[in-house]
């Protein structure tokens, strides 16, 4: 919803203003964003249960009360001792931080059209009603009628709003679909419980890319960015492990080291497990075909699993040929050469192809002491990086040839253990 005219206007006569994007303090955040809040911007972050949206936000909140009048933390499902609780304990108390315990959303549109805040949080909008509907909070006709009202006055005032939306138990955002498109950007919180690890991903943004992530790490004090995520993924790989590689990706414009484990063992059973965390499933199944068909690795009476350590996710067509090589691993009892990255991506015909920005790639594994990539054909050319070996592979099985240590020198790995 946006505030409307009473007729068209030609674009030469509509006067251009400069946008000064709200800094939020938290540089992940901003980076999802695209640079940080556009002025009357509409927000919406998703994300499982206790997942850390609140506590995002309310970091969020702190630090741009720290440099903007005016920032409102509107919660429908705490009291405000409850928060100002969880405020003291991350170390979140600026004097321009407002909190306010408040479902009624005419309530909150008045005081917003009197007080114009710099930024409105609003926790969440399924618990927020308007006395026009007779239906409960949480209704469809609530969330729509309620989320239309907060649009129309965020634009004509140019108030950011980010607004918490929840989840159902198959992931999609509860509500009306047509909440997604009423707002101007939304956010997916994501990460395994049992991890500390959480991921923010853009899946809409019209004022910034869709390809960027935001990584945190939970803890006692709330979230802290990961400015470095390849480190924390990589650091408690295991060494001359089989069914262990690293993986060269991009989330977006970032580079980022991954570790791809599989293992591979005979199965029992008349129908072969295939588990897999961490990428996509249907992938992973046509690259076990590739491999069967192309290579002849006999994998159709074996379980396989294959997980993306960390709790992450990651789905880009790079991680074939790191998918693969774990596999084939694992299959075969041979780790990948050590301080290799592997980036690439899997034809049916079993040829490997070439994947983008192989520079940052190849960079950020020099940046971790690795000295070897793994890559299709003719990256070489492409990769100016000093001090990396690039070993080109046209084809999986080439591939597998280069990749995996010789049988001799991994006794000797593991007499050496």
């Amino acid at each position: 919803m946006v505030p409307v005219q009473e007729g068209p206007l030609p674009v030469e006569a509509i006067q251009n203003y400069a946008i000064e994007r709200l800094d939020l303090g938290i540089e992940e955040l901003n980076r999802v964003l695209g640079g940080g809040l556009v002025p009357g911007t509409m927000v919406l972050l998703a994300g499982d249960p206790g997942i850390g949206k609140s506590t995002l936000l309310l970091q969020a909140a702190a630090k741009a009360a720290g440099q903007w009048p005016g920032v409102w933390y509107v919660t429908g499902e705490e009291s405000v001792q409850q928060v100002k609780l969880r405020a003291t304990r991350m170390g979140c108390n600026p004097a321009n931080l407002w909190l306010w315990a408040q479902t009624d959303m005419d309530q909150i549109l008045a005081r917003m059209a009197e007080d114009q805040p710099s930024l409105v949080i609003i926790d969440s909008i399924q618990t927020m009603f308007t006395s026009e509907l007779e239906s409960t909070p949480g209704s469809v006709g609530q969330i729509r009628e309620c989320t239309a009202k907060l649009a129309l006055l965020a634009k004509g005032l140019h108030i950011p709003v980010i607004i918490v939306g929840h989840v159902t138990k198959e992931g999609s955002i509860a509500g009306p679909r047509v909440l997604e498109h009423m707002v101007d950007t939304v956010l997916y919180f994501e990460g395994e419980r049992h991890y500390p690890y959480r991921i923010l991903r853009a899946v809409k943004n019209r004022f910034g890319s869709t390809f960027e992530i935001g990584v945190f790490e939970m803890c006692d004090q709330g979230l802290q960015q990961v400015l470095n995520p390849s480190v924390a993924f990589l650091a408690e790989r295991p060494t001359a492990a089989p069914g262990s590689v690293i993986a060269g990706c991009m989330e977006g414009t970032r580079p980022m080291l991954a570790e791809v484990q599989a293992l591979v063992s005979p199965s029992t059973l008349a129908q072969p497990r295939r588990v897999v965390n961490g990428t996509d499933y249907n992938r992973v199944n046509m690259i076990l075909a590739v491999l069967e068909k192309r290579v002849g690795l006999k994998l159709g009476n074996q379980d396989i699993y294959v997980n993306i350590a960390g709790g992450i996710r990651l789905q880009e067509p790079a991680m074939d040929l790191p998918i693969a090589m774990a596999v084939a691993s694992s299959f075969k009892n041979r780790p990948a050469r050590e301080d290799m990255a592997i980036m690439g991506e899997i034809g049916l015909a079993g040829e490997v192809r070439p994947v983008s920005y192989p520079e940052k790639r190849a960079a950020e594994a020099a940046k971790l002491g690795l000295t070897r990539i793994l890559a299709p054909r003719g990256t070489r050319a492409k990769i100016k990086t000093s001090g990396i070996e690039i070993l080109e592979a046209g084809t999986l099985i080439e591939l597998l040839a280069l990749g995996l240590e010789k049988k001799e020198k991994y006794t000797s790995l593991m007499s050496d253990a």
